[in-house]
């Protein structure tokens, strides 16, 4: 009985010896299948994350390039790049396969047209990149039209004036 006992000890320790490094040799195959697809990915590296307008008069409509390289090690594909708002338009090569070392541009425009004041506006951009997000930024200074910023004050009286009758 004591050997029957041992020997069920022995073969189950061995069981768990020997799973035990099955299952670390399927983690470095795995890690090493990661290591690949992520080595073998592409990559936006744009000349510049951020475009400051400087100080513009509202109404006016602005735009600038961001231009960006695939610096990864396979063919990068813009599915689809979206303004943090209606007045940020970005234009981009969609579906279009830019190849590792290859170059593209964004151009985004801004239409500062009832935007008066510091803005600051984000272009997202959904692509094959392991994140597969990128973003950009733009901000501009929009020196208010006096005519609508006269509108706008009284628009902002008559609301805090009819507050104060409720």
């Amino acid at each position: 009985m004591y050997k029957t006992i041992c020997y069920i000890s022995i073969i189950f320790s061995l069981i768990l010896v020997s799973c035990k490094g099955n299952k670390s040799s399927n983690n470095t195959s795995n890690d090493q299948v990661i290591s690949k697809a992520v080595s073998t990915s592409p990559e936006m590296s744009f000349d510049k994350n951020l475009h400051d307008f400087g100080t513009i008069q509202e109404g006016e409509t602005v735009s600038t390039l961001f231009t960006f390289t695939n610096t990864g090690k396979s063919d990068l594909i813009i599915v689809d790049a979206r303004g943090s708002c209606g007045c940020t338009v970005p234009e981009y090569p969609k579906n279009i396969p830019i190849s590792p070392g290859g170059t593209g541009t964004l151009r985004v425009s801004f239409d500062s047209n009832n935007m008066p004041n510091l803005q600051q506006k984000t272009v997202t951009i959904s692509a094959n990149t392991d994140s597969g997000r990128e973003s950009i930024r733009i901000k501009a200074m929009v020196t208010p039209d006096p005519a609508k910023q006269r509108q706008r004050d009284a628009q902002q009286a008559a609301r805090l004036q009819q507050q104060s009758n409720q």
